[in-house]
């Protein structure tokens, strides 16, 4: 199928450089008129909710896709309510942005169906799924599923923000896979810093 739009949605806690791999590689393979980034603004699978608010968690991936023409950022899930990808999807649908691609990560995928109607999820995309070496998942009755494989995805965001806990950790530290401008915000505005992570 030709996708208008590929759907990234998630956390972005904070969006670090694996994240614009993955967006760069969906937008070459699958040449969408725009790779949409959706943070969530409530996530329901995170039980501690999210440890940057969401106006920074928007902020920073503004950030991250300003230099990137296929990229946009959306605040459609802004607002109370839980974000629900079928929600977000039917919004979508009726701003006219389908056919609608679904860039997921196999570990996220594998859970699909604990999501919220999730048969309507599955009816109403197609799945990218970036396959991590090792992960398992199958694929829901009646999904279609394509696969971003061969990308080098070492970091968890949970990883990143302990080292962007370590105060020493200077812009540029491989250990930090985050984009430079990225970096410059969480330290300008002290970001990671003051609670457990």
């Amino acid at each position: 199928m030709k996708f208008q739009t590929v759907l990234f949605g998630g956390t972005f806690d904070p969006i670090h450089n694996a994240h614009i791999e993955i967006a760069r590689a969906a937008f070459a393979l699958f040449a969408p008129v725009k790779v949409l980034f959706v943070p969530a603004a409530n996530p329901p699978h995170k039980s501690h909710g999210a440890y940057a608010s969401y106006e920074d968690r928007v902020r920073m991936v503004e950030l991250a896709c300003a230099e990137e023409p296929g990229f946009e950022v959306s605040r459609i899930e802004q607002g109370a309510e839980r974000s629900y990808s079928v929600v977000t999807i039917e919004r979508l649908e009726a701003q006219g942005r389908g056919p609608l691609g679904f860039l997921i990560g196999a570990d996220a995928f594998a859970e699909i169906e604990t999501w919220h109607r999730w048969q309507d999820v599955v009816r109403s995309v197609e799945f990218i799924v970036v396959a991590r070496p090792g992960a398992q998942y199958r694929n829901p009755p009646g999904a279609v599923v394509h696969e971003l494989a061969g990308l080098s995805l070492p970091l968890s965001s949970s990883e990143i923000r302990r080292r962007l806990a370590k105060p020493d950790t200077e812009v540029g530290d491989e250990s930090v896979s985050v984009p430079i401008a990225v970096f410059d915000y969480i330290r300008t505005h002290g970001l990671y810093q003051s609670r457990a992570l």
